[in-house]
């Protein structure tokens, strides 16, 4: 993987320092029914995931610890999952094994995925490419990869926590801090807490400029709104009182012309 963009590079380098810091979480989701996001919202919520994917072809886009492969193998898919750091790659191999699913993990970007056009029915990233890739590349490759009437699944940051994080990277606050158009990439290597890495987001009107322009279509958008609880609990610089007001996630499901 030589002469990686430089955010690739920097993200690989990132998430294989800290690997190690997502294992016990990794075995947690593998052994657990499918809950998605920062928060655990339950499937049984949301709805995300066909109950039956018996026959379908799935790709886990920036898979991690794989534990989205898993779910969608015990229900029936036929899995491939590619991530740009080794470490979490041997986790995700290992809890495999540990599982005894047949998930092909492949170790690279999910912006340039070496595989045929056409080769899956359905897409899905749970972060992974959905903040860390380039959506101007990531998106077309995933449409690339799709068949013709596949479905895209994937869950983020909000907007809304892009333009209320400080810019020493402290957790959000109530007041907006950052602009809203022209949202990009925030860089957050050189940031004073919790330095590493480089995200991506658009806003809605942005990602829907891009579906429309890579030929894909709309089904679902979904604003997640945490669970009650501790209003002071921050896992990933949100509180949840912050995100009992405010979504600090949210969901696309497209599909494919």
């Amino acid at each position: 993987m030589d002469d990686l963009p430089e955010h690739v590079a920097e993200n690989r380098r990132y998430w294989n320092a800290m690997a190690g810091d997502w294992v016990a979480a990794g075995e947690r989701a593998w052994a657990s029914e499918p809950s998605w996001g920062m928060w655990g919202i339950p499937e049984s919520d949301l709805g995300l995931l066909p109950v039956d994917m018996g026959g379908m072809r799935a790709i886990d886009l920036g898979c991690g610890t794989g534990y989205v492969s898993a779910w969608m193998t015990r229900r029936g898919a036929t899995v491939t999952a590619i991530d740009i750091s080794e470490h979490q790659l041997a986790t995700a191999r290992r809890l495999a094994v540990e599982h005894e699913l047949s998930i092909e993990f492949i170790l690279g970007s999910a912006e340039s995925v070496p595989r045929p056009d056409a080769s899956f029915d359905i897409a899905v990233s749970e972060y992974g490419a959905a903040i860390w890739c380039d959506p101007y590349v990531w998106i077309p490759e995933a449409v690339r990869l799709l068949r013709s009437g596949g479905r895209l699944i994937f869950l983020g940051n909000h907007p809304l926590t892009a333009v209320t994080t400080p810019v020493d990277g402290a957790p959000v606050v109530r007041t907006l801090v950052r602009p809203w158009f022209g949202m990009h990439l925030s860089d957050w290597r050189h940031v004073p807490i919790d330095p590493g890495g480089m995200e991506f987001g658009l806003t809605p009107s942005g990602w829907i400029d891009l579906f429309s322009a890579a030929g894909l279509v709309v089904e679902r958008y979904l604003e997640l709104q945490a669970p009650p609880g501790d209003p002071d609990e921050t896992p990933f610089s949100v509180s949840r009182g912050w995100a009992r007001d405010y979504p600090s996630e949210q969901v696309w499901v497209v599909t494919k012309r």
